[in-house]
Formats: C-alpha cells, sequence, structure tokens
C-alpha cells in the first residue's frame, strides 16, 4: 500500500494505491467516494475487494475531501460532470491506467456512470448512484442539514477544517432551485460496458426508480442488484454480500474479455 498526492489539473489529490501480489497490470479497481466521503471512510473494503478479486486497486480523495487540498470551485450543477470528464481522465492517465474497472458509491457511483458514456471503460459497479433528483434525496438532504452541528462534529476527524464547506457544498448545491432538473439520464444509452448497479431497499436518499432507470437506460449489458435490509451504504452495512456479489461479477468479466 502506497500513500500520497498527486498534482492533477489544480488540485492537490491524496491516492493510495493498493498492489495485489501476482496481480496482472490491467485491469484496476478505482473506487470513487461518495459526496462527503473520502479514502478512510471506504475503511478496509477496497484491500477486501482486491484481494478477492486479484486485482490492484486505487482509491483516491476527490478535491474538499480527506488530505486532499481544498476545493477550489464554486459548486454548480455541472460539479459531476466536471469530475468525470476533467479530473477522473487526468488521474487515470497519470497513474497509466487506461482499462479500470469503476466502482462509486452514491456521487462517485454518478462519476463512474459519466465517465464510462464517454470513455472506454473495463466496467462500472454503482451503489445508490443517482441519475435523477428526487424528493426522497431532498428530504434526507434537509434532515441533514438540521443536524448539521452533529454531522460535521463527526466528519471533521476525515476532513478536517474542510469540512463545513464540503457540508455546505454538498447540501447547497442539492437543495438549489436551479439542481431540481438536474440529470445524466441521457448519458445513459452511451455506456456500452458491463454495469452491476447495486442499491439498497431501505436507502433513504433514493428510491427504486433510480437503480430500475439506470439498468433500463443501460440496456442490456446492465444488471440490477437489490440489497434487503440495508441503506445507502451498501459496502458497510452489507459488506459479505458485496464483496461476494462484485468478486463474481469481476470474475465473470473478466473470463470474457
Amino acid at each position: 500500500m502506497t500513500n500520497g498526492n498527486l498534482q492533477v489539473l489544480q488540485n492537490s489529490l491524496r491516492v493510495q494505491q493498493l498492489a495485489v501480489e501476482g496481480s496482472p497490470a490491467s485491469p484496476t479497481l478505482v473506487f470513487l467516494h461518495d459526496a462527503l466521503g473520502s479514502v478512510a471512510q471506504w475503511r478496509g473494503f477496497p484491500l477486501k475487494l482486491a484481494l478477492r478479486s486479484g486485482l490492484n486497486a486505487v482509491v483516491y480523495d476527490r478535491c474538499g475531501h480527506g488530505e486532499s487540498g481544498p476545493l477550489l470551485q464554486t459548486r454548480n450543477k455541472e460539479y459531476l460532470h466536471r469530475e468525470a470528464l476533467e479530473t477522473l481522465p487526468e488521474l487515470l492517465q497519470q497513474l497509466e491506467i487506461q482499462r479500470p474497472i469503476l466502482i462509486g458509491h452514491s456521487d462517485g457511483g454518478t462519476i463512474a456512470l459519466i465517465y464510462a458514456a464517454y470513455h472506454q471503460t473495463m466496467a462500472i459497479i454503482t451503489e445508490a448512484a443517482h441519475a435523477f433528483v428526487e424528493e426522497i434525496t431532498l428530504k434526507s438532504i434537509r434532515e441533514a442539514v438540521s443536524r448539521k452541528g452533529r454531522l460535521i462534529q463527526k466528519l471533521a476527524h476525515f476532513h478536517g477544517d474542510k469540512t463545513e464547506a464540503l457540508f455546505d457544498a454538498w447540501a447547497d448545491t442539492w437543495l438549489d432551485e436551479g439542481f431540481r432538473d438536474w440529470s445524466m439520464e441521457a448519458l445513459l444509452p452511451r455506456i456500452t460496458c458491463p454495469a452491476l448497479i447495486i442499491q439498497g431497499q431501505q436507502d433513504q436518499y433514493g428510491s427504486g426508480r433510480q437503480l430500475n432507470r439506470i439498468v433500463k437506460g443501460i440496456g442490456p449489458n446492465a444488471e440490477s442488484f437489490w440489497i434487503e435490509h440495508c441503506g445507502h451504504v451498501p459496502h458497510r452495512q452489507a459488506e459479505d454480500a458485496l464483496l461476494k456479489k462484485m468478486a463474481a461479477f469481476i470474475e465473470k468479466i473478466s473470463a470474457a474479455d
């Protein structure tokens, strides 16, 4: 395991590389965290999946998160597209990763979908990704804002003095009236790589319409995986089931490659 910061565009990004003995040079698992996430908040999940699948992995903090530099741009409704089409391609180029398997949670899942619509990708796996804005999502964000003080205190362990700015950027963007019509559904038919779309049945940040419309939009290359008794964070709330499903999916697509 190696950790360090890379200069990607104007951002200093903390990157963790997980090397698995005997792993092939390609493909590489690339983990994309959620809206308030970081490398540390994935806990041991990336290493467990890397070892189980026999593939090297990369986990990184987006700008404004974890041990990366602070947010440099004001958020707007294109922030997920900007990450997927500007920052992520540059990071992968610097790391010489040509055919990633993208594994994204929440915002990270959406970033994976957008990236795969424009770039060659071995496969994508998403947990709790959003393709459009729902009232259930906004309701949960409003509830998070009502608990802002407690949440910031908890999140500060991971994000330090960037925490409040990060929280406000997330909440203010999603709750802005101009964000209500945000959608990336038009891009879904452009995704041609295998896709595993995962959602907990008790996800408080998105209804089953998210998973169903993502799978339908991508078409026959996409498969869905519902997890019972699970909320918004399957890799913590249903870790064993998720490791088993993801590893089987990765094995299948690797055999077919």
